[in-house]
């Protein structure tokens, strides 16, 4: 079965049993959209972050408050984050008590706040923050600025990782981190207003993305790359039926680290390669390594299975990256240079192996990348 499978089940809220306690679960979103005023691009985010519900109350728990890490409190909310890439970059968050937040647990899904609301299909809200409330309030982790948005969805491509998110395992609570792509590629439509100026968003310029991670911890090292704006160098076209997704570091089953790993899916034009080390019969081997210059950060994946071979090389400019803030539910925040960014460009050789060698596929030109690395 191809990885391009859709299963909206994955979406669903997964914080039960021990992760109603000890557990986190996210649905992250980004794409672009265009200044009503200048007519530039920007790339956003918005986050829709569970932590903890079974330890709710009336009020945000917030695990960086001073008095809270001294006595090991753990953190319990519904935490909204938005923000954008490039000029301007921010991130704002937006607390939630559990008794304010209502989920549909079971597919399909749904989140609702006050005025915030996410679904594979709609996604409303705002979230503001001043800059003297943003000084007085480091735990909140987050810049001073406001954004609102109305969009709505359409999730075209999946990355159904397969056994690794299969309900056997999630319900053993097996691994540490699990992950679902939903959208790999979406297409939203709507706008956004950033600090007073709209932008407005089209299905075709959108190039969106719809993911979900849920667990007890985070990996470490931490890698996600993602685009569905390519452009082949071979013929010069546009690739419209493409998209790709990395993501992972070091998974750990029952606390057991495993050795570095990623998962990764292309679906280029139509035609999946996948390349997932728990698919164990596929023989994918994978080398990967990120570097932090002054300036710039670098991604260098090199992934192949039985039949086919993937190298992806990416670059984004630190200038147009946030240090993306999270605490995980045991209250600590381990990752605190966790470089992400929507503004990456890249190169992606993409191969056939034969009895004689490599034969080249496509060689493709990427940007609008969505990117992350951090280690700790």
């Amino acid at each position: 079965m191809s990885f391009n499978s859709h299963d909206r089940s994955r979406n669903g809220f997964m914080l039960d049993g021990s992760f109603a306690v000890n557990g986190y679960d996210w649905w992250w979103h980004s794409f672009t959209g265009i200044s009503d005023k200048t007519g530039k691009e920007k790339q956003f985010f918005i986050e829709f972050f569970a932590c903890n519900p079974a330890l709710g109350c009336d009020r945000p728990i917030l695990g960086q408050l001073p008095q809270n890490k001294r006595l090991h409190i753990k953190p319990s909310y519904l935490m909204v984050k938005a923000g954008c890439w490039g000029e301007g970059k921010c991130q704002i968050h937006r607390f939630f008590p559990w008794s304010d937040v209502r989920i549909h647990k079971i597919e399909p899904y749904s989140v609702a706040a006050d005025d915030c609301f996410a679904s594979d299909d709609i996604l409303r809200g705002r979230a503001e923050v001043g800059k003297i409330e943003c000084g007085m309030h480091p735990e909140y982790m987050c810049d001073s600025g406001s954004m609102q948005w109305d969009l709505k969805l359409k999730k075209i491509t999946a990355f159904n990782v397969g056994y690794g998110a299969s309900e056997p395992l999630r319900m053993m609570k097996a691994f540490e981190m699990y992950w679902h792509a939903e959208g790999m590629k979406t297409l939203y439509s709507g706008y956004v207003i950033l600090n007073g100026e709209r932008f407005t968003v089209t299905p075709e310029h959108s190039f969106g993305y719809a993911d979900k991670n849920w667990g007890r911890g985070f990996t470490s090292p931490w890698v996600w790359l993602s685009s569905n704006s390519m452009t082949s160098l071979v013929t010069g076209k546009r690739l419209t039926d493409s998209v790709f997704d990395i993501g992972g570091g070091c998974p750990k089953v029952y606390f057991v680290p495993l050795d570095r790993k990623l998962l990764s899916a292309f679906w280029y034009e139509g035609t999946p390669y996948e390349f997932n080390f728990s698919k164990f019969w596929t023989l994918t081997k994978t080398r990967f390594a990120s570097k932090e210059t002054d300036n710039e950060i670098f991604w260098y994946v090199h992934q192949e299975n039985l039949d086919a071979g993937m190298i992806t090389k990416v670059r984004c400019k630190k200038e147009d990256m946030i240090l993306v803030n999270y605490e995980a539910p045991d209250g600590s925040k381990r990752h605190n240079r966790l470089w992400n960014g929507g503004n990456g460009i890249g190169e992606i050789i993409l191969y056939k192996k034969t009895d004689s060698g490599r034969k080249l596929i496509d060689k493709i030109r990427a940007d609008r990348i969505g990117c992350e690395y951090g280690e700790y």
